[in-house]
């Protein structure tokens, strides 16, 4: 079988686009992530130099296989540190087991020897067992070493209806331009307390508003005069798009049922296949001690931002360790599991070894 890998071009764009149409992920809950109308914006938020690989089949050149990398400025271990990006790893269903995955993976280190990182982030749903098997259990020898690293708990949660302002003591308000250096400052402290936290400075949070996140999304918690939180309300569905295709499982057999009855007991109905996600991500989300009482008030305010503007879901991901996701348990939701991992090539200081076991926290938009 003739296959070539190269980097994609701005003329692949729409091919691009059309593959991730072909077929959704594996999983309880069956997904395809389409982005619409450009693929590149959605890469833009996923870290700095953001390059695609494609692999071509045959004369045609028919684009079957995709995989992305990017590099992103963390916190590991509390110190800022580079790392990289893996993500939308995806094989045309029809060249599965073909050994497009061995090519690509042998492309992506010629450009970490390029470019060395310690390490790069890579995240895989639930029940995703062909790419477990793949990547993990049985890896090729262009592959790296995949270390998982957090258990991630996805909450879709239903914002159907607005709810009352928490009682608190708490002032919560969108930052003004003049508090940005402050808010930065307080991201970057309390953001060191997690493992792969983003390094975040004034040019690059500046930057988000032109992918869909302004000063106006996002909300600050004060008490006093200090800043006690801050968490944004990230609309991507511009340039990102998630359909639900539909369920496995016992999940399969479940669905209508539990959508009957969910009303009832006050639950999130599972969206029905063909839905498309009207959805934004609860980002940036830092909280000063771990405090939950902040992070239920600034939670509240995003939940209700959410139902403002007319989202079917807001989006809440964090590590199955944070202490602060019982906050978000709160809701009437719908879980959506994965993995987070840690992929080194074993040419590097193997700084899996050296996690100091503190929760991780990647921001789900970026994924």
């Amino acid at each position: 079988m003739q296959l070539s890998v190269n980097l994609a071009t701005p003329a692949d764009d729409a091919a691009i686009r059309e593959l991730l149409r072909r077929g959704p992920m594996p999983g309880r809950i069956r997904l395809t992530y389409q982005r619409e109308p450009e693929f590149r914006l959605g890469c833009e938020v996923t870290g700095e130099d953001c390059q695609s690989i494609v692999v071509r089949h045959g004369d045609s050149g028919e684009i079957v296989g995709l995989a992305c990398r990017s590099v992103r400025r963390v916190f590991v271990n509390g110190q800022e540190q580079r790392l990289g990006y893996l993500g939308q790893l995806r094989v045309d269903p029809r060249f599965r087991g073909r050994g497009l995955l061995s090519r690509g993976f042998a492309q992506l280190k010629q450009m970490h020897d390029r470019d060395p990182l310690p390490g790069y982030l890579a995240a895989i749903v639930e029940g995703n067992r062909e790419a477990t098997g793949v990547l993990v259990r049985k890896p090729r020898r262009t592959f790296p070493a995949f270390h998982p690293v957090a258990e991630y708990c996805t909450l879709a949660i239903s914002a159907n209806r607005a709810k009352p302002e928490l009682r608190t003591d708490l002032r919560i308000s969108p930052p003004q331009a003049r508090e940005l250096a402050e808010v930065v400052a307080f991201l970057r402290v309390n953001g060191s307390r997690r493992q792969f936290f983003p390094a975040w400075t004034e040019e690059s949070l500046s930057r988000l508003s032109s992918s869909g996140l302004g000063l106006e999304d996002l909300r600050i918690a004060r008490r006093g005069d200090q800043i006690v939180g801050v968490a944004g309300l990230w609309d991507q569905s511009a340039y990102k798009q998630t359909i639900v295709h539909g369920y496995t499982g016992w999940l399969k057999a479940a669905a209508p049922l539990y959508n009957i009855g969910a009303p009832w007991f006050g639950r999130a109905a599972l969206p029905r296949p063909g839905d498309k996600l009207r959805s934004a991500y609860a980002s940036l989300i830092s909280i000063a001690n771990d405090e939950i009482a902040v992070f239920r008030a600034l939670l509240r305010a995003l939940y209700n931002l959410a139902c403002g503007r007319r989202l079917g879901y807001l989006l809440v991901g964090l590590d199955a360790r944070d202490p602060l996701l019982p906050a978000a348990y709160d809701y009437s939701h719908v879980v959506y599991r994965s993995r987070l991992y840690l992929a080194e090539w074993c040419d590097g200081s193997r700084i899996y070894e050296q996690l100091d076991g503190r929760p991780a926290y990647v921001d789900i938009a970026t994924l």
